[in-house]
């Protein structure tokens, strides 16, 4: 997993809105997250959320319980200052998701545009996926973007894994029906391109 101290550096050294994953709105985990028709009070969190606005758009939409996790602290309070009173209604958590202890069963979606691809030791993706299976209630929603196969080699100055929808649910495994995967093509601040892949899946029930 990249080291805290990288995260905490890109934060303090750019605006928000000027890294390449910035999105004035994440249309397509809004949408993505309406369609599972999970009622307005379930619990969801936004792993690697950081500075990202999906947080405001929920909030906006009636979303009651929410948690934002990021490895920067810094990344969480400049979303803290932008909702400002807002803020209260959210539960904020700094922690590196391969290390985190999360509460059983708590989260009926997760969702996390981002932070997978980051990482490049096996270890540390079957750490993530152990962190899925605490998490998320059995039959809970399960939402993970990254680059798509044809998507930038690097992030940040950090080496990313690639992949197509079928890899990226193989990394999951069979505790996970896969119920639809998406292209996004993501255009940075820059005027870059990035092509992301979507999977929303199902946890099983048993």
């Amino acid at each position: 997993m990249p080291s805290k101290q990288h995260w905490e550096h890109v934060y303090a050294a750019k605006a928000t809105d000027a890294v390449s994953w910035y999105q004035a709105h994440a249309e397509h985990s809004l949408r993505l997250i309406r369609d599972t028709g999970l009622p307005r009070t379930a619990a969801l969190i936004d792993v690697g959320g950081g500075a990202s606005t999906l947080v405001d758009d929920l909030l906006a939409e009636g979303y009651q319980d929410l948690s934002v996790l990021d490895l920067s602290a810094a990344a969480l309070q400049a979303a803290q200052a932008r909702l400002g009173p807002r803020a209260g209604a959210v539960k904020w958590r700094v922690a590196d998701i391969t290390r985190a202890v999360l509460p059983v069963h708590a989260y009926a979606l997760w969702h996390d545009r981002a932070v997978f691809h980051f990482l490049t030791d096996p270890q540390d993706r079957q750490a993530y996926v152990q962190a899925v299976l605490r998490a998320v209630k059995p039959g809970g929603h399960v939402i993970v973007a990254t680059f798509a196969e044809d998507g930038p080699l690097q992030c940040s100055g950090l080496p990313v894994v690639r992949y197509r929808a079928d890899q990226l649910h193989a990394e999951f495994g069979d505790a996970f029906e896969l119920l639809a995967h998406e292209r996004e093509v993501h255009h940075t601040p820059f005027g870059t391109v990035q092509p992301f892949t979507y999977c929303y899946c199902r946890r099983a029930v048993s």
